[in-house]
C-alpha cells in the first residue's frame, strides 16, 4: 500500500490532521514541540462515488475501495539535518513515504506556540524544505564521495552518468532547490531512483487556516510556486470527523463546504502520486484496484494476483459511466461498449476490467 507521510514544524497542527483523516485519537496533539515522537499510522479510504454506483449495478454482495497508508511524522526543526531535535529520526521515517503532505499554519492562536514565535507560512515551508535538502545533500556528497573513488582507469566511463548526475543534484541543492524540480533522461533516472532522495518526492502543501478563513473562503496563501496547495481548517476538519453522517453533511452545509478538506487532500495525494483506479465488479463484490498512469492491463492485473501477470490471456474492458447505464456487463456487449483488449493495452482511470486468465 502506498503511504504519505504527513510533515511540518511542531505544532502546526499535523496530529490533528492526522486524527481527523483517520478519524481516530491516535496521534497524540498536545501543545508543546515533538509530542509525536514516533510516527503514527492510519489507513484511509480514498473517496471516489463510483463505487457505490458499480456496486448497486452489480448488485454486489460487498463493496472495497482503494485505501491509502497516512503517516504522522515528529515535528521537524531548524538544523534537523544535522540531528537537531528529532532530525535523525524524522528523515529515517520520512524516506520510507511514497509521498508528502507538508502541513504549514497560517492559523493564528496565542494559545498554541510556534516555535520561532512568529506564524509565516512562506518562512516556515521555507525552513523544513531546506533541512530535506540538506539532507539529500549530505546522501549525495556522500555517494559523490565513494564514486570518485571508485572511477579510475578502466572504470572511468562505466562511472560517468552516474558522476554527472551527482555533481548536477549538488549544484542544484546549492541554490537550495529539491531534486523533483530537476528534469532526468530515463538514463539517469535508472540511478535517481537508486539514490532514494526525500526531496524527489511528489509534495504537496496543506494550509492550515482560521476558521473564519474557512468560511470566507480568503485563503490565498502560496508557499511554492506550481506545487499543490490544499487549505483546511484542521481544527474544524476534526469536529466534521467526529460527528455522525448526518450531522456532518449539515455542519458542512453550513460552512458553504460541498466535501471536507479531508477528501480534498486525500484525492490530491492520490493525484500528486500520478495514480489511476480501475475497477472489477459482479455479484461477489465490487473493488477499486490502484495502478500508477500508464501501466498497460498485463500488469495491472498482477496488482490483483502477481500470477496474473503470466497467466494473462485477454481483458474485457468497458468505462464505468458506460456500465452503469447499461446495467452491468451484458448491457455494455450487447451496445458496442465493451473493448477486448490484449497485454499493451493502457488501463484507464475508470476502467472496469474483466481479466481472462489462463491455467
Amino acid at each position: 500500500m502506498l503511504a504519505i507521510g504527513i510533515v511540518g514544524l511542531p505544532n502546526v497542527g499535523k496530529s490533528t490532521l492526522f486524527n481527523a483523516l483517520t478519524k481516530s485519537k491516535q496521534a497524540d496533539a498536545q501543545n508543546y514541540p515533538f509530542c509525536t515522537i514516533e510516527p503514527n499510522i492510519g489507513i484511509v479510504e480514498v473517496p471516489d462515488d463510483r463505487i457505490s454506483q458499480l456496486t448497486s449495478t452489480s448488485s454486489s454482495l460487498k463493496a472495497v475501495p482503494t485505501a491509502i497508508e497516512f503517516v504522522d511524522i515528529a515535528g521537524l526543526v531548524k538544523g534537523a539535518s544535522e540531528g537537531e531535535g528529532l532530525g535523525n529520526k524524522f528523515l529515517s521515517h520520512i524516506r520510507d513515504v511514497d509521498a508528502i503532505v507538508h502541513v504549514v499554519r497560517a492559523f493564528q492562536d496565542s494559545n498554541v506556540v510556534h516555535v520561532h514565535n512568529n506564524v509565516d507560512p512562506k518562512d516556515d515551508a521555507d525552513v523544513i524544505n531546506l533541512e530535506l535538502v540538506l539532507a539529500d545533500m549530505q546522501a549525495v556528497s556522500s555517494r559523490h564521495a565513494k564514486v570518485t573513488k571508485e572511477a579510475k582507469g578502466v572504470k572511468a566511463k562505466e562511472k560517468a552518468v552516474e558522476m554527472d548526475v551527482l555533481q548536477k543534484l549538488l549544484d542544484h541543492f546549492e541554490q537550495g532547490k529539491p531534486a523533483r524540480t530537476l528534469d532526468f533522461t530515463e538514463e539517469e533516472m535508472v540511478i535517481m531512483k537508486e539514490l532514494h532522495l526525500i526531496t524527489m518526492k511528489p509534495m504537496m502543501y496543506v494550509i492550515n487556516i482560521d476558521d473564519s478563513q474557512h468560511i470566507d473562503g480568503n485563503a490565498n496563501i502560496i508557499v511554492e510556486e506550481g506545487a499543490t496547495h490544499v487549505y483546511v481548517s484542521a481544527r474544524t476538519e476534526a469536529e466534521i470527523a467526529e460527528l455522525p453522517t448526518e450531522e456532518a453533511r449539515e455542519f458542512m452545509k453550513e460552512l458553504c463546504m460541498d466535501r471536507s478538506g479531508l477528501d480534498t487532500i486525500i484525492t490530491a495525494g492520490y493525484q500528486i502520486l500520478d495514480l489511476v483506479t480501475y475497477f472489477t465488479s459482479g455479484v461477489q463484490e465490487t473493488r477499486a484496484w490502484t495502478i500508477h498512469r500508464g501501466t498497460p492491463a498485463q500488469l495491472a492485473a498482477g496488482v490483483i494476483h502477481t500470477d496474473f501477470i503470466k497467466k494473462f490471456i485477454k481483458a474485457d474492458i468497458a468505462n464505468w459511466q458506460d456500465f452503469v447505464n447499461a446495467k452491468g456487463w451484458n448491457g455494455v456487449k450487447e451496445q458496442g461498449h465493451m473493448q477486448l483488449v490484449g497485454k499493451e493495452y493502457i488501463v484507464q482511470d475508470g476502467d472496469v476490467c474483466y481479466f481472462h486468465i489462463g491455467a
